[in-house]
């Protein structure tokens, strides 16, 4: 998807911005952002006194440069999210040209029956072959394809989904490319996953992120208490003989409130999602983006995520007894009916050692992996049982049956997973047989991306169901901070909660339907868009690229959030300190001549000083929307480091600035007033 949007605004969309930016002076959406709707009725204000002083012959020139200033601020504010708004427009075109007009096949009992796509509800089956659009968002039952995502996704590669699987989820308006399946709607019209990524990236509402809202009470407090004391100078003006002019007044007013922020603040929080949403990453709504950013504890699967997850069968390893065809023969019956890469694989190493099995034994019953038992196999007509699965369970398994556990079974296993491989124990209901050695390579970059995230003070966990010892091996060689070996699916969720309950923030990434629970409980919850519903529903992130390794990039989106927030925060009440030297001294010097002393920069005169300290302020806000938008760069530093710079660089910058901009401003207005 983000293949096809232009990062670049051309002149045509400019036009549409500036008239979209326009539009969003009405005072019922300006009063969304507080600081700026006081802006906007002080500048309504100017255009009324300066109509009023041009109606009675007074003069009108210092309201009118004011009242145009003012406008203009607020203009380039709404500009600002205007241009965030637009980055977004054409992720939200791709996705409505693969919501086009479908059919659908749906099954009717015994019969089938052609029905518009909005037809369609949750519950429905319906039959897709070779060359059919799918029609709705579902679960296959039935059949095994591929499919083009490259509608959702931007890629073009084709993907395979397959039922029974974590693969199984399929999205509508996408493409089958080969096969034919059987799948069940799991969305009412109107619900589906495109329609929610359209109403997320062009909705006329954007939902504040709580980060967000609690600036925004900051910043409404200030500016409350700001116009109180704007209000009361009049009074204390007459008080001590001299007049205040109104005009003066509100320059007062929108120079001292955090105009900076507060136009950008929007922006800001659009430009984060929309930062996600370049990464392929669909989030739910902004929180998820901007908790992302404070995460505490980043829990991590091993296969897929840290490793390349396609585990592969290298050595068949037998205990003392064995012959290593008996050994091929029970792993490969138990694997021929096993999905998943490891069960194929241990096909292919018995074919390259000459040794096939070449049909599915009649009468046998397949007994399918599942996380809690965490074994697979097959049960042939005569009833004997061929397994291959997990040491532990396999030795629990034995001692269940009263099989005899074999003394060099232990020094196998302990073999392979000093290698950092998984061992496969594989045995029947007569004895057990030996160990299949299954290998996985961590991925490269992966233990730099855990020093930068703990760098960063984020803790990382991997889970995996492998034993003690591989799973010793895999964390060393990634740099991870802890580990849990032998996890099931509930244990992920324990492992939530216990962090939850220290009061820290949690992620974690998941596919699978047994991965719901745990995503809905996490702070952050990134689904893959290749697993099942249940996992997509459950989660507040969809990653369309299913590359469970980008959880890593996530954090660090919600991190640049956060960052950028807050230098353009320092930045802002920085800004207004250097503007009150100027603005005070220029209002009160004739009343209170004592005042005098804090005209430091010996501006040309009251009227010049006001609008160049409003021409500033009103700057400043274009100036600074691309930083707004693009983020800042988050470095590997620590918080109190990370502080201090921030403090040097957009406080001091942000006091310095101001200064020197509003004194070259004064000498150029002063030569033309």
């Amino acid at each position: 998807m983000n293949a096809q949007v232009e990062s670049s605004i051309n002149l045509v969309e400019w036009k549409t911005l500036l008239l979209d930016s326009l539009k969003k002076l009405s005072l019922l959406r300006m009063f969304a952002n507080p600081v700026m709707f006081v802006v906007w009725i002080g500048t309504l204000l100017c255009g009324a006194i300066t109509l009023y002083n041009f109606m009675h012959a007074l003069p009108f020139g210092m309201p009118l440069v004011t009242t145009l200033i003012l406008f203009f601020t607020v203009w380039f504010a709404n500009l600002a999210e205007s241009v965030a708004e637009a980055k977004s427009r054409g992720q939200a075109s791709s996705l409505r040209s693969a919501k086009q007009a479908l059919r659908a096949r749906r099954i009717d009992g015994e019969f089938e029956h052609w029905v518009e796509a909005a037809q369609l509800v949750k519950g429905d089956q319906v039959r897709v072959v070779q060359g059919d659009y799918i029609p709705a968002d579902g679960d296959i039952v039935k059949g095994v394809a591929t499919v083009n995502e490259s509608a959702v996704t931007g890629e073009s590669a084709a993907v395979l989904r397959e039922a029974g699987t974590d693969h199984s989820s399929v999205i509508g308006g996408t493409k089958l490319l080969s096969g034919e399946i059987i799948f069940e709607v799991s969305n009412d019209p109107g619900q589906s996953f495109l329609d929610r990524m359209i109403g997320l990236v062009e909705g006329a509402e954007r939902q504040k992120t709580p980060n967000e809202t609690a600036l925004t009470v900051l910043l409404s407090s200030l500016t409350a208490v700001f116009l109180l004391i704007v209000m009361t100078l009049p009074a204390m003006a007459e008080f001590m003989g001299s007049e205040l002019s109104y005009v003066m007044l509100i320059a007062l007013l929108v120079c001292l409130i955090p105009t900076t922020i507060g136009g950008l603040l929007p922006a800001i929080g659009i430009a984060g999602m929309n930062r996600a949403l370049k990464a392929n990453i669909v989030a739910k709504s902004g929180k998820a983006v901007e908790v992302a950013g404070d995460i505490d504890t980043l829990l991590l699967d091993k296969t897929g995520t840290i490793t390349f997850g396609d585990r592969q069968a290298t050595e068949f390893l037998t205990v003392n007894g064995v012959s290593e065809h008996e050994l091929m023969e029970a792993a490969t019956l138990s694997s021929l009916d096993d999905p998943t890469p490891e069960g194929k694989s241990i096909l292919s190493l018995a074919l390259g050692k000459d040794f096939r099995v070449a049909d599915k034994p009649k009468g046998a019953e397949f007994l399918p992996f599942s996380p809690k038992t965490r074994v697979s196999g097959v049960r042939l007509a005569d009833k004997s049982l061929k397994l291959k699965g997990a040491s532990d369970a396999m030795k629990a398994w034995a001692a269940d049956k009263n099989l005899a556990w074999p003394e060099e079974m232990d020094a196998l296993v302990r073999k392979v997973a000093k290698q950092g491989g998984t061992p496969l124990v594989v045995g029947s209901n007569e004895r057990m047989l030996g160990v299949v050695a299954l290998m996985d390579v961590v991925k490269p970059g992966v233990a730099e991306r855990f020093a930068r995230l703990r760098a960063l003070g984020v803790r990382t966990v991997m889970v995996t169901g492998d034993n003690p010892i591989t799973a010793g091996v895999i964390a060393a060689q990634a740099g991870v901070d802890d580990f849990i070996a032998e996890a099931k699916p509930e244990d992920k969720l324990e492992l939530i909660r216990r962090e939850q309950a220290k009061g820290r923030l949690v992620a974690m990434v998941g596919d699978g339907t047994n991965d719901a629970p745990a995503l809905a409980q996490a702070d952050v919850g990134l689904a893959m868009n290749s697993g099942t519903q249940a996992a997509k529903e459950a989660g507040n992130m969809v990653d369309l690229d299913s590359d469970p390794s980008k959880l890593l990039s996530v954090v660090e989106v919600g991190k640049q959030l956060l960052i950028t927030r807050g230098a353009l925060t320092t930045f802002s009440l920085a800004n207004d300190v250097a503007k009150y030297f100027v603005i005070i001294p220029a209002i009160f010097m004739g009343a209170i001549p004592a005042i005098g002393m804090l005209d430091i920069m010996q501006l040309n005169s009251p009227e010049t000083a006001v609008i160049a300290a409003l021409v500033f302020n009103a700057l400043i806000i274009p100036t600074l929307i691309p930083l707004a938008l693009k983020g800042i760069k988050v470095s590997v530093v620590s918080a109190d480091t990370l502080l201090r710079n921030n403090m040097l660089i957009y406080g001091v910058g942000g006091l310095v600035l101001p200064f020197i901009a509003i004194k070259a401003l004064d000498m150029l207005i002063g030569t033309i007033y």
